[in-house]
């Protein structure tokens, strides 16, 4: 009998052959390969990636494969840039995550060809040639409270203060939660904010679409848009601008169910 010392094959090779043995997406229920869905999520404006620590458990445990990228909120192509590169690695289709912020991303990046759906969670769903800038300032839509506590320090990034993060960002967290996000923000650089974005993914791709009812930071009225412009699957929760904070269990429900179609 041959032992691993006397293969031919290499050690990367190895690893690889075991990986895929391994990985429970790579067979399917009936003994046919089947192509593993992965979830890449995106994150916002003042938050990483585990800004969906509450979320990936509950997809993990329903054997999909979850990557969460780390943005470095410097410029909209650094942060599309950063998002391909999790895409590249991944063995099968992605459907593409993204909060707040993140929804400007991942309608630029999602023009990846192994992207094969898009979810936007209380997220900028830009038009092509669209920015944040010109999106909040659409005068058939309130300002949102949130910006008022929004201030730019002196290298232009800007950051919250935390009584905004308490009664706008964040109001449904508990006061724990709330002084974490606050103490752990992430800044944008604020002309990140005037960036346009080009052909949008969610015109040819599948998109799906989790509104938040008592969002102080982009407007429900404006979520309602960018759902119907871009027909996308709509869930509405009744959450501040993080329901992945404070309602994970009804977020990861959602996304699973986009899985399940793609």
């Amino acid at each position: 009998m041959n032992s691993l010392r006397k293969s031919k094959l290499s050690p990367l090779a190895l690893i690889a052959g075991m990986h895929a043995f391994l990985s429970p997406a790579a067979v399917a229920a009936d003994g046919a390969a089947a192509k593993p869905v992965s979830i890449v999520f995106v994150h916002g404006a003042w938050a990483d990636g585990s800004s969906w620590n509450d979320v990936i458990p509950l997809l993990l445990d329903k054997g999909l494969t979850v990557v969460s990228v780390q943005n470095p909120l410097s410029s909209l192509a650094d942060d599309v840039a950063a998002t391909r590169r999790a895409i590249d690695l991944q063995p099968g289709p992605v459907l593409l995550v993204g909060h707040s912020w993140g929804g400007v991303v991942i309608t630029e990046a999602g023009r990846h060809e192994k992207v094969a759906g898009l979810v936007y969670v209380a997220a900028f769903g830009p038009d092509e040639g669209e920015s944040v800038s010109a999106l909040l300032g659409n005068k058939d839509i309130p300002p949102p409270a949130g910006l008022g506590g929004v201030y730019p320090d002196a290298t232009g990034y800007l950051w919250q203060k935390p009584e905004n993060i308490a009664e706008h960002f964040a109001q449904d967290v508990s006061p724990a939660q709330k002084k974490l996000i606050a103490a752990t923000q992430n800044p944008i650089f604020a002309k990140c904010f005037d960036e346009k974005v080009g052909a949008p993914a969610w015109k040819t791709k599948p998109s799906w679409y989790i509104l938040a009812a008592q969002d102080h930071m982009i407007p429900p009225a404006a979520q309602k848009l960018f759902a119907t412009r871009m027909n996308a699957s709509l869930t509405t929760l009744d959450t501040s601008h993080v329901p992945m904070l404070s309602k994970p269990k009804d977020v990861a429900n959602a996304i699973i169910a986009a899985a399940a179609k793609i």
